[in-house]
């Protein structure tokens, strides 16, 4: 019997917790290459569950720091590893609702009228293909995701001392698209997924995937996100979260 009524007694106490950031809605902080996808899947989720769901859409690097000096964020979803390494060390997310949900490819895009063409290959003459001016934008190599990957690929092809000051280093991936999309950059690196969203641009080449570590997204509940931002982690992972994320160009994690 007194089992039963301790049983009774969590099962409130959960319920309650739901109900309560459920009331208030949810805060996610997500990598800026999940923007439309996240808002679809958030409306979704708000749809089924009634817990409104709002986005702060940025590097993951400055998502985590924002985290770590007390942002109110109820969910992390972040590109890279590394940063939600970063806050599960300083106990700032729920590790047991820690689990990779998307996976991505790094690609290097043009602008859309662009005659440059190149084989991404061991040695491949970029700097030759930016001109005596171009620049090449990406995130920041020294800590935005798509940055970091994209310097250690080139670096793997051996190629990076001959752009690396020429890079135009971005505060997000979306900005980095957007210098290219606009011809501001000659070209960029980016990922598959925002080419793929963005007309103005155009993929020359796919990296391979042996010249970086696996992009792979995570997501995690903070400390103080509650049992609703558990439960949006979870819909990360189901089958309607699946289906949008595939149809938007990510793959398995």
């Amino acid at each position: 019997m007194l089992r039963r009524y301790l049983l009774i007694a969590l099962l409130t106490l959960g319920f309650g917790s739901y109900a309560r950031s459920a009331d208030r809605g949810l805060t996610v902080f997500a990598a800026a290459s999940l923007a439309n996808v996240l808002e679809r899947i958030g409306a979704q989720f708000t749809a089924e569950r009634q817990v409104p769901v709002r986005f702060s859409f940025a590097a993951s690097s400055a998502l985590a720091r924002q985290i770590e000096s007390g942002a109110p964020a109820d969910v992390f979803v972040s590109a890279d590893q590394d940063w939600m390494t970063y806050l599960q060390q300083h106990e700032l997310i729920d590790a047991k609702t820690r689990v990779d949900i998307v996976s991505n490819a790094l690609v290097l895009i043009a602008p859309a009228d662009s005659a440059v063409q190149l084989d991404i290959g061991r040695g491949f003459k970029l700097a030759d293909a930016l001109g005596a001016r171009g620049r090449l934008a990406t995130g920041d190599p020294a800590a935005v995701p798509v940055g970091k990957y994209a310097q250690a690929a080139l670096a793997k092809l051996q190629v990076w001392q001959s752009v690396e000051k020429r890079i135009v280093a971005a505060d997000n991936v979306r900005t980095a698209l957007n210098f290219v999309a606009r011809g501001e950059a000659a070209l960029g690196i980016v990922y598959a997924t925002d080419a793929k969203s963005e007309p103005r641009v155009k993929v020359l080449g796919t990296f391979p995937a042996d010249t970086h570590e696996p992009i792979t997204y995570p997501a995690a509940a903070t400390k103080t996100g509650g049992a609703a931002a558990a439960a949006f982690v979870d819909y990360l992972s189901g089958a309607k979260a699946h289906a949008a994320f595939t149809a938007a160009g990510f793959g398995d994690p």
